[in-house]
């Protein structure tokens, strides 16, 4: 043990080169006959997201080739970018958004759409392999490049590239399930101003074209759709506060078969998510969550028996004969994909996590916290959060000395804290930071009532909810009161400068991630899938009457509060954002600029919304840490060499 060092200047092995080495972020899971897949993106690679195939002798190898890069930018967020079917691949590339063919046994994609007349402007999305080829979400942009034209469909895509049209009309479509036989297909819809997981429908489509709305509308979402051998029609719906397990049987009416009292679904941010899968004897394992963490079940004559497993998430859930294969993480493990035998539930670790070579006393655990907050008429009165306490077994802090906080906001705001080994978080707390990641109202995991406290309340509720975390963990002596900061990005982004431009006094500094400052602007400028978000979360919007006809948007824009603005503030924005414009960036920072506010700007040419290139993620990692040096006043490890970031005033 050396001698006390002030919180922040603690020396650690976990440095923004390690966090992005080798590192890759685990995507969706696929089973075709014997051989498993599964994507990986690839921070070291550029952010290209691969597909990896293991055989079923165990050998693992990239199944898609460099410079290949298997990603949809469908609803901006994408998802669902690959299927495959009999050793063929099917993929949306990211570079020019076409469908691409890989034959087994080939190297070498062949296109399978042609190049469209507005470059990127035809994109697929939730691909699902078809004797006759595919089924896909197609969404086609038109020259003007305004969100009102672009257009989403569901189609038939065959080998040769012709499609047909199989459902138009609504704003948005997911989730095309043909019925076993082929006869029948069964979707998801939804349209303006909602997202998915406000309203979204399950439609079903015989096999004469009459069509029947199965479940979901107003006040009701429908998440994965999913055909059992027999016919039946099995779905998530929140009729019941959370999302539980449904169906409908042939010529059935639709039944509830468990309600856990909990989300066994998330939202629909990303296409192709998985939370339940049918096995072959028609048993059905899921995924639910409880309390910050998951629990994975196998639901046996109508009851759930919980499997004892030591990881605490798990994703993309796949039916791989009488076992489920998933991405499963813990707060002492990175995502793993797993797969269970849920009859003997022993556990094989197919694609392991990074040998990170770290004693595991070097990473906090994180607390799940509940702690009050403003009801404002919402009628919830407390708010959640996973709470890392700094960690590390080479250093003390001066005795008396409380470490410095950092509340960390996610995105959505439909998002959720994830209690899953993360070397992002564990960078700041060996460094001797706490950090509370905090789910708010408006997030998931805690049933629909929780999630709809935000509706209409963007830019209040968020903020009690993180202000009073800061001041509960502040008033319970467990960090500094004078050194808390926020940080977020996107939607957390919006609540970081929200906090300081409408509720100053309470952070001491801040960092803004590609976050939004005016709202009137990002609900002009937004792409579609969000461009009516915000009539839910603040209120309608009218784009032809200015900041004076919405004044609710204008009263709860950060741009507009930028008097009280004395916050240093760093912030970091991607140049090629479609979510957040950089412009939205760019508002903030001549605001901090002619107030004279300390304050950092760092745009990353190449980047859309979210840092996927290591250099990037090192870069804004180290760059956050240099400004809260400069800002609060303590030393960086010198054997780092982090190079200070340029604090403007």
């Amino acid at each position: 043990m050396s001698s006390p060092l002030p919180h922040g200047s603690w020396p650690t092995p976990i440095t923004s080169e390690l966090v992005v080495r080798t590192a890759a972020r685990l995507g969706e899971v696929a089973v075709d006959g014997p051989d498993l897949w599964w994507s990986e993106s690839r921070p070291d690679e550029g952010g290209r997201s691969v597909l990896v195939r293991r055989a079923a002798d165990g050998t693992v190898a990239d199944g898609l080739p460099a410079p290949w890069n298997a990603r949809t930018r469908v609803h901006e967020y994408g998802g669902g970018a690959w299927t495959v079917s009999g050793g063929t691949l099917w993929f949306t590339e990211f570079s020019d958004q076409r469908l691409y063919r890989l034959d087994a046994g080939s190297d070498v994609p062949v296109p399978v759409t042609p190049e469209p007349a507005v470059p990127g402007g035809v994109r697929h999305a939730d691909l699902v392999a078809t004797p006759e080829g595919l089924l896909a979400v197609r969404e086609t942009h038109a020259d003007s490049g305004a969100a009102a034209d672009v257009v989403n469909e569901i189609v038939r895509v065959r080998p040769d590239g012709s499609s047909d049209v199989l459902v138009s009309g609504p704003d948005f479509v997911a989730g095309p399930r043909p019925s076993p036989d082929g006869s029948a297909l069964a979707w998801l819809q939804w349209d303006h101003p909602h997202m998915p997981w406000d309203a979204a429908q399950l439609v079903f489509r015989s096999a004469d074209g009459t069509e029947t709305v199965v479940a979901g509308g107003p006040g009701e979402s429908v998440v994965q759709p999913t055909w059992a051998p027999d016919g039946t029609l099995w779905f998530l719906c929140d009729r019941t506060d959370v999302w539980s397990l449904y169906r409908k049987r042939p010529h059935g009416e639709v039944e509830l078969v468990l309600d856990v009292g909990a989300d066994i679904a998330g939202p629909q941010w990303l296409f192709g998510q998985s939370r339940y899968a049918l096995l072959p004897d028609g048993r059905i394992v899921l995924a639910y969550g409880r309390a910050g963490s998951d629990r994975l079940a196998v639901l046996e004559d109508g009851e759930p028996r919980e499997l004892e497993l030591s990881w605490g998430t798990f994703r993309y859930v796949t039916a791989h004969g009488p076992a489920v294969v998933c991405v499963a993480g813990s707060p002492g493990s990175e995502p793993v994909v797993l797969r269970v035998d849920v009859g003997s539930t022993e556990p094989e670790i197919l694609r392991p996590a990074r040998r990170l070579g770290l004693d595991p006393a070097w990473f906090s655990t994180p607390e799940h916290v509940t702690f009050p907050t403003e009801d404002a008429g919402t009628g919830i009165g407390e708010a959640h959060a996973l709470v890392y306490p700094p960690t590390n077994p080479e250093v003390t802090a001066p005795e008396g000395e409380l470490p410095p906080l950092l509340v960390v906001v996610h995105g959505g705001p439909t998002g959720a804290a994830v209690p899953v080994l993360d070397l992002e978080v564990q960078y700041w707390t060996s460094r001797g930071f706490c950090v509370a990641d905090v789910d708010y109202r408006g997030s998931v995991g805690y049933g629909r009532r929780y999630r709809d406290a935000l509706q209409g309340r963007w830019g209040v509720a968020d903020l009690d909810d993180v202000i009073a975390c800061a001041r509960f963990l502040a008033g319970s002596g467990r960090v500094d009161a004078a050194r808390m900061a926020i940080r977020g990005g996107s939607a957390g982004g919006y609540t970081t400068l929200a906090a300081l431009t409408m509720r100053p006094g309470v952070f001491t500094a801040g960092a803004s991630h590609f976050g939004v400052a005016d709202l009137g602007a990002l609900a002009a400028e937004t792409h579609k899938f969000e461009s009516r978000y915000l009539d839910g979360l603040v209120a309608p919007y009218d784009p032809d009457a200015g900041p004076a006809g919405n004044p609710v948007h204008a009263e709860r824009s950060p741009i507009n509060h930028v008097e009280a603005l004395d916050t240093p503030l760093a912030v970091f924005q991607g140049e090629e954002d479609a979510v957040v414009p950089p412009s939205q960036a760019e508002a903030i920072v001549a605001a901090l600029r002619a107030k004279g506010v300390p304050h950092a700007y760092l745009l990353f040419p190449g980047e859309q919304h979210g840092f996927r290139k290591a250099e990037n993620i090192r870069a804004a990692l180290d760059g956050e840490l240099s400004f809260y040096a400069q800002v609060w006043g303590f030393d960086l490890p010198a054997a780092e060499g982090i190079a200070p970031v340029p604090v403007h005033r």
